[in-house]
């Protein structure tokens, strides 16, 4: 009998709206890197990349101990461009 993990935010829900909106708007704002990933192998993802929404909902789903606003805070962080001053 396969073990099946609980799902955090499953589909649908007020919390996966929530955070795939979040991630969403750090798409949209130019300030954060938020380039696809590649992916190996995948039906879904056929040309290799997997967005980063949908990477970063998935990494969520399957740490269901994670704080997911604290992940998305350091998510953020490690993201964000670093711009120089330089003239």
């Amino acid at each position: 009998m396969p073990i099946v993990k609980k799902i955090t935010y499953p589909l649908g829900s007020v919390e996966e709206k929530d955070i795939r909106e979040e991630l969403q708007q750090m798409v949209l704002d130019g300030s954060y890197n938020t380039m696809p990933s590649y992916i190996p192998i995948s039906d879904k993802y056929p040309d290799g990349l997997m967005p980063f929404v949908d990477r970063h909902m998935r990494y969520l789903n399957t740490n269901p101990k994670l704080d997911a606003s604290m992940y998305l805070a350091n998510l953020r962080l490690m993201t964000r461009i670093k711009r120089s001053n330089s003239a």
